[in-house]
């Protein structure tokens, strides 16, 4: 095990090198790369994460627009003008944007169009799912369906299980839930966030990334904490803190494939061994993590959230202190 350990740096391609570099033309204004590394791509999991990250990159430019000029009736870009609304309408309701409504509404029509251009894929399901957070009253039929358990409140299951019917375990579509559900925070829903991360997390099958599901309500539950305490800090050694991250290392990090590993994933799983004192097994996961640091959950531990410089500081102290707890594998 490297012992230096390598510069952490935020890339949202993480170790995608073919969508690092498509990436960098989209930001440019060129979608060839674009239409090029889609049509090769053919594993769900991996097109919810192309199109999402291609999509934060395309937001802020024309591009899909000008590749659906030219190739009016191409399904990819179809799909990827929905994935390009729905971030415009999300970033919109983050920063307070007049418009926001107006584009929340429009990324739902191209949204609901593309579920029928490409009836097979789960992407535009998922474009819905996430729309459904700016739905705060729940005035919407769509997000307020009667819920698959009990114990949880109605909301966009429908949505979800059409997802789920496309692409059964599709990650991206359990975390668009749980930012519904945090969406209505005022009623006190985070227990209910839990259970649902843990009752998915349950039946998920050896090596889904729904096993993490639970260490992210865990992270939200301590942003909403006051204050960085004493109190809190004992927050990740608590018995159910250390059995959610001991958990997912084993249902997840040891059964999965490493290319199919997300890096917010990564970084969570870290933070909550690292958090619980599991040292050894942290040291495994940020070597896995390599360069790809995400700023969260880091940032949360920061005086201020906002300060990258920080954040990186707090990943590499924990790095360090996981790795000096690991056995040299040259000793």
């Amino acid at each position: 095990m490297a012992r230096d350990g390598a510069r952490p740096s935020y890339d949202p391609a993480g170790p995608d090198t073919e969508l690092r570099a498509a990436l960098q033309e989209v930001r440019t204004g060129r979608w060839m790369s674009m239409r090029a590394l889609l049509e090769r791509t053919t594993a769900w999991w991996q097109w919810t994460q192309r199109t999402q990250v291609l999509a934060a990159g395309a937001a802020g430019t024309d591009v899909v627009r000008a590749w659906l000029a030219e190739e009016p009736h191409s399904v990819p870009a179809a799909v990827m003008r929905a994935r390009v609304a729905v971030e415009r309408a999300l970033r919109a309701r983050r920063e307070g944007h007049r418009r926001t409504h107006e584009l929340w509404i429009e990324a739902w029509d191209v949204s609901d169009a593309a579920t029928r251009v490409a009836p097979l894929d789960p992407v535009p399901w998922v474009c819905l799912l996430a729309l459904a957070q700016l739905d705060r009253r729940q005035l919407w039929e769509e997000h307020r369906v009667a819920p698959p358990e009990p114990m949880l409140p109605p909301g966009p299951w429908g949505l979800l299980a059409e997802a789920e019917k496309r692409d059964p375990g599709n990650r991206e579509a359990h975390h668009r839930v749980l930012q519904f559900l945090y969406a209505h925070a005022a009623s006190d829903r985070l227990p209910e966030a839990a259970g649902h991360a843990h009752r998915v997390a349950a039946t998920a099958p050896p090596g889904s990334a729904l096993h993490v599901l639970p260490l992210y309500v865990r992270v939200e539950r301590y942003r909403r904490g006051s204050g960085r305490s004493a109190a809190l800090d004992l927050h990740w050694v608590a018995d159910e803190a250390t059995r959610e991250a001991s958990r997912a290392y084993a249902s997840w990090f040891e059964r999965s494939r490493p290319a199919e590993r997300s890096p917010l994933d990564l970084n969570h799983l870290a933070h909550a061994l690292w958090g619980a004192l599991r040292f050894e097994d942290a040291a495994r996961v940020f070597e896995a993590i390599g360069p790809y640091y995400t700023p969260l959950p880091w940032a949360y531990r920061a005086t201020d959230p906002g300060d990258q410089s920080e954040a990186v500081r707090i990943f590499r102290q924990a790095r360090a202190r996981s790795r000096s707890a690991a056995p040299d594998p040259d000793a």
